[in-house]
């Protein structure tokens, strides 16, 4: 799958190149020197720099959905006017360890916007404070709710979309496989850049292991923070591409929702984007699959800099306008 020129920076578009230049100017600390809260802080202070100006929508509302263990999750829902809308439930990245609802506003307005649908981003509780599988369960709980109860917000729960960005994309596949299993209907999951595989051993985790914004150092800083113990990178809820089973299984992924996958080419997680693609398609999934060419992990949050964020926010709204029947 992966290009094998002898320089992976020469894969990236010239505008790519000089983004990625001014970053590293500025960059002091790498992520993984600092404690998960001022990573949490710089990611969140950096999170908009790039960014498209925020749109407006006709409804804004922030409200809290139950979790099994009785914790409030803050959700935040974007919606046109309307009753009975089409929804996307929405899991920012941040390597399950730092992002929240307030890094991905410009995002979810402009899905929202675009598809001409609601979508609900949730804040679902990070680690290290909150380890694996909480995130997951908050994720699956937030999906539970708009599907029992997202009529009393003005959702039709006959119309539910899950998507989700880098461990938000590992969230929304797995809870895509729950939602097979509790019977409850999606019509798409809309996975950007995911997270799938449960060891960083495929090569593009070795050629863009440096230098293209998501490195080595930090996927292993926010797993280690993530996991309990090792065991947990073999569970199909870390990583449904390879993950087992309780009874040592690889997930069955026949009868999930029809698939929409939206990959950065210059991203170590490429070639585990590919690969899901490709186990979705043999387990007769619909799929439809963009490789964003010269662009890395992150860039769909670069729409002031770079064009392919607005090709790849109208691709998913399309995607989503088809699955919704818009």
């Amino acid at each position: 799958m992966t290009n094998h020129h002898r320089n992976p920076l020469s894969l990236l578009t010239p505008t790519m190149h000089k983004v990625l230049e001014r970053m590293h100017r500025v960059q002091k600390i790498p992520m993984h020197a600092m404690t998960p809260q001022q990573a949490r802080q710089a990611y969140a202070g950096a999170a908009d720099v790039l960014e498209i100006p925020a749109q407006a929508r006709d409804r804004v509302e922030d409200f809290t959905v139950m979790a099994r263990d009785g914790f409030a999750i803050p959700v935040r829902l974007y919606a046109p006017t309307g009753s009975n809308l089409p929804v996307l439930v929405y899991f920012h990245g941040g390597g399950f360890t730092i992002g929240s609802i307030a890094t991905h506003d410009v995002l979810c307005r402009r899905l929202s916007c675009l598809a001409h649908c609601a979508v609900l981003s949730v804040d679902y509780r990070l680690a290290p404070e909150h380890k694996f599988p909480t995130a997951q369960d908050d994720a699956w709980d937030v999906l539970r709710w708009a599907s029992t109860a997202g009529a009393e917000r003005g959702l039709d729960s006959s119309r539910i979309a899950v998507g989700g960005d880098s461990a938000g994309g590992t969230l929304a596949a797995v809870c895509a496989i729950q939602a097979r299993d509790e019977q409850v209907p999606l019509v798409l999951q809309l996975l950007f850049y995911p997270g799938t595989a449960g060891h960083q051993d495929t090569p593009s985790h070795q050629r863009f292991a440096k230098g293209f914004v998501l490195e080595e150092p930090h996927i292993t800083y926010f797993f280690e923070l993530y996991i309990r113990g090792p065991q947990d990178r073999d569970d199909w809820r870390f990583a449904p591409l390879d993950g087992r089973t309780p009874d040592g299984y690889e997930a069955d992924l026949s009868g999930v929702a029809p698939a929409w996958l939206g990959l950065a080419e210059c991203d170590p997680l490429v070639d585990e984007g590919v690969a899901y693609a490709d186990r979705l398609r043999m387990a007769g999934v619909p799929v439809d699959m963009e490789i964003y060419k010269g662009v890395v992990h992150e860039f769909i949050k670069m729409g002031r800099a770079l064009p392919e964020a607005a090709q790849a926010h109208a691709d998913a709204a399309r995607a989503l306008r088809s699955a919704f029947g818009l």
